[in-house]
């Protein structure tokens, strides 16, 4: 596990990659081949109803558990239905949708994770159904003493960096958030303003880069100034994980895909 430890503030970063990187692939050939890669911090990307089972979720611990890996964060699948089963008047379907992801939940505490990543809402509407909705979801991952964390995913009203801050300024320390990098150059900002205007609720980095050819490729490969990010983050006492997550499309072979962890693992070493 790559670390950085502030003395004064005692922070820590640590630097990995998501396995949602090797999609259509099966998270646990995608897994297992970081994990050959030595690769020790993953985000579990669980793509199916029965990838949410016990039984596998116990698999893909055991295989973290013999490389020595940890999980900080899990993506689930059902997403893409945030809009129709969370944001909806239809109270039901926000029960059922709020039960299911108990079984996300007992998932994390099985791999050890904290954090669950949430897409939003992608109708348009007043900021309370979608401030409502995130509380009610985070309120049943209390019960497992786990957190939601809202994305700013650029097709959902979510990824509109005022609505994050409505968001903010609305549930204050009751709402946590994840950086994507890349689907905040898609909805046209610059990362920096999300990490000036939502510090510190920004608990979780998805990672990549970019260039005028692609909004998403290897990091040190494009545009960004990985010194410069981890800097920004560090000035305000980020201390979470920076997870490399990028399409399949977007590199090459999984060597190189590590090989750009390294790059930001060494800088965050360095800093």
């Amino acid at each position: 596990m790559s670390t950085v430890t502030d003395t004064k503030t005692e922070k820590k970063i640590e630097v990995g990659v998501s396995v949602a990187c090797g999609y259509p692939e099966y998270p646990e050939i995608t897994l297992k081949r970081l994990l050959d890669l030595g690769v020790k911090h993953v985000e579990i990307f669980l793509n199916t109803h029965s990838e949410t089972k016990p039984e596998y979720v116990r698999e893909l611990k055991k295989m973290m558990d013999d490389y020595g890996c940890t999980c900080k964060s899990v993506h689930p699948f059902t997403a893409a239905i945030d809009t129709y089963m969370l944001y909806t008047p239809y109270e039901r379907r926000i029960q059922d949708y709020l039960d299911y992801h108990r079984r996300y939940f007992e998932a994390m505490d099985i791999l050890g994770a904290e954090y669950l990543i949430l897409h939003g809402n992608q109708d348009k509407g007043p900021d309370e159904v979608v401030i409502e909705g995130y509380r009610r979801l985070n309120s049943v991952a209390k019960e497992y003493g786990k957190t939601v964390l809202q994305e700013n995913v650029y097709r959902c009203t979510t990824g509109a960096l005022e609505q994050l801050v409505a968001m903010k300024k609305a549930l204050g320390d009751e709402v946590s958030f994840v950086l994507d990098t890349k689907q905040a150059i898609r909805r046209g900002y610059d990362p920096y303003d999300f990490i000036k205007e939502l510090s510190p609720n920004i608990k979780h980095i998805h990672y990549s880069d970019h260039n005028s050819q692609s909004t998403c490729t290897l990091p040190g490969k494009g545009d960004i100034d990985t010194p410069r990010f981890i800097q920004a983050l560090k000035a305000v006492g980020f201390s979470g994980s920076i997870m490399l997550e990028l399409y399949r499309s977007s590199f090459g072979t999984f060597e190189e895909l590590v090989e750009a962890m390294k790059y930001v693992q060494n800088i965050v070493n360095s800093l």
